[in-house]
């Protein structure tokens, strides 16, 4: 991949950049960070025209090695004020590598009422009005495009959302069905695209490939290793998919329920990886879905109606349990109809979860009233006042009706662990330049191959608020970028034993002589590229920090609070 796809709105004209050499070996997440902090002025304003997109692969995005085919969109939040990237699967990604584009630059603002679409394929690129699109829901919009242009085109799109510029705006992303059930959903990245006047952007690479590798026979050796240890490591996701965390977080009483007021579920079982897999395969939905080509551990699925029909696809523990549990539902129907709404507007479910359990606890609604939520999303599609404060994230819903007890970070709603009993993960959602982020760091004690104990042997408690903490979240926060740059999904294991194999295949596909270490040196200084950035922006320390009820309020049944010593906090700013 040697080239930068860059796109003007202002004049709707396009140019393919040879790139710099410092961004030679850079790629998704790390790509961005360099892009924005070299390019946009961190004090611009997010839905104007000094503000860009960025769409980049990872380093090893369309080659061979399994699960490298996540794709990072990013910009400066409207949400958070900060930069943020946003990962998502798909198809796209693995087309976009393959074309030659490290990354495609979407810059300035387009006229005024206007609304257009990208096309990119072997032949060139297009900049094509179509307000015909507006107000389209991603699901007619990717059908539309699909059927006008073609079923091999992948499609990068927004929602109603995104038009109108709603903080919690998603970009969804079409999976290997077409359906566009994958979300670039955190920091608001949808309304900075609608911004831009861009409904969608279609890739399709067609016969070609530029693919190559300095030893690809070399490469290959090392996957299958490296499979047998992800299938083995995920057998669960793969059977249940990621809401076989519902009852494992339960169990630890760090589960998210009425407004992270509980840390424990009584309809727990109701909502989880069991109940799920039951429903789906009696209804002949797909259960083991991979996210996008080349997923070997399936974590997502298709959910049907009673009927049988289609309601939605990837259906996510994020979402079970902040529009779950944080609202008090226990029915797997109305979250998947919550979940396609969102999805097919354009809008985060964790921040929509958040920002409903927001109003239930500023009594507007009680905790799990199911019918009075599906009124909420109606108030929503019609763009209501109502619709459009709870459209804009929990802060704003927080702000709006008088409510102090706000889970969020920078704006940006907490997922779905209770700070105050994983401890690491709010010292994540503390530190993140992300903000609260379910993909920035997770803590999560004996899972995924994550990192268990000290170096002298003890166990690290999750709930103990000690500097172990601190180094937890730091190790973790700089593989998940590595994996983020790199093109794969956290979830094949954010380990050491990992960052020695990705240099490997760097080498093997680059020809360069790297180790691990330079792995961890990639995450850090991208990460200290994304907090000079904040930095930059006017985002102090102070607002990073947890809202104060996670340090005050007991959480039941253990009584946990979120004691982290601020001090040892805030080593984490200096690797």
């Amino acid at each position: 991949m040697k080239k930068i796809l860059r796109i003007n709105m202002s004049n709707l004209t396009f140019l393919e950049e040879t790139i710099k050499e410092e961004y030679r070996y850079l790629g998704g997440r790390a790509l961005i960070s360099k892009i924005m902090i070299n390019e946009v002025d961190p004090a611009c304003d997010p839905l104007r025209k000094y503000n860009k997109i960025v769409i980049a692969p990872g380093l090893l995005t369309g080659t061979i090695a399994p699960c490298s085919g996540r794709l990072s969109i990013g910009g400066k939040s409207p949400l958070t004020g900060g930069i943020k990237e946003a990962n998502t699967g798909g198809t796209p990604s693995q087309k976009i590598a393959k074309l030659g584009y490290k990354a495609i630059v979407i810059e300035g603002i387009a006229q005024k009422d206007k609304l257009y679409i990208i096309k990119i394929n072997p032949e060139g690129v297009e900049i094509i009005q179509a307000d015909e699109l507006k107000g389209m829901g991603t699901y007619q919009t990717a059908k539309n495009l699909r059927d006008k242009y073609g079923n091999n085109y992948s499609v990068i799109c927004i929602g109603p959302a995104g038009e109108e510029k709603l903080l919690a705006s998603s970009i969804a992303i079409t999976d290997i069905e077409g359906d566009p059930a994958r979300q670039a959903a955190r920091g608001g990245l949808g309304a900075v695209l609608g911004s831009k006047r861009v409904k969608a952007i279609i890739v399709d690479n067609g016969e070609k490939d530029v693919i190559d590798y300095k030893d690809k026979q070399k490469f290959k050796k090392l996957i299958p290793d490296f499979v047998k240890d992800v299938v083995e490591m995920r057998k669960s996701m793969t059977e249940y998919g990621t809401a076989c965390l519902v009852d494992v977080v339960n169990s630890f009483k760090g589960l998210p329920t009425r407004n992270f007021s509980l840390g424990e579920f009584e309809g727990a079982e109701k909502i989880n990886g069991k109940e799920l897999r039951k429903r789906i395969i009696e209804r002949k939905g797909k259960i083991s879905h991979p996210c996008h080509p080349g997923c070997i551990i399936r974590c997502s699925n298709v959910y049907n109606d009673e009927k049988g029909n289609y309601l939605t696809s990837g259906l996510e523990y994020e979402t079970i349990a902040l529009t779950g549990a944080n609202c008090g539902i226990d029915d797997l129907d109305i979250i998947a109809k919550i979940d396609y709404f969102c999805d097919n507007f354009g809008i985060d479910t964790i921040d929509t979860g958040a920002a409903i359990g927001v109003l239930m606890e500023s009594g507007f609604m009680e905790f799990g009233d199911k019918e009075g939520v599906l009124r909420l999303l109606d108030e929503i599609k019609k763009l209501t006042p109502l619709g459009r404060i709870i459209a804009s994230g929990a802060r704003i819903t927080g702000k709006v009706f008088g409510v102090t007890r706000v889970p969020e970070v920078k704006g940006q709603a907490i997922p779905g662990y209770d700070p105050r009993v994983f401890k690491g993960t709010g010292v994540t959602f503390t530190t993140s330049p992300m903000g609260a982020d379910h993909t920035a760091g997770i803590c999560f004690p004996g899972r995924g191959g994550y990192r268990e104990e000290t170096k002298d042997g003890s166990k690290i408690k999750h709930y103990e608020g000690n500097k172990i903490q601190v180094a937890l979240s730091s190790d973790l926060q700089v593989m998940t970028t590595v994996c983020d740059s790199l093109g794969f999904c956290y979830f094949v294991g954010t380990n050491l034993k990992n960052m020695n194999l990705f240099a490997k295949l760097i080498n093997h596909r680059y020809g360069l002589n790297v180790i691990g270490e330079d792995m961890i040196t990639l995450g850090k200084e991208t990460l200290k590229t994304e907090r000079a950035f904040n930095k930059a922006a006017g985002i102090t320390e102070a607002q990073d920090r947890l809202p104060e009820f996670f340090r005050e309020e007991k959480i039941k049944p253990d009584g946990y609070v979120f004691d982290v010593d601020k001090n040892e906090i805030e080593k984490i700013y200096n690797f």
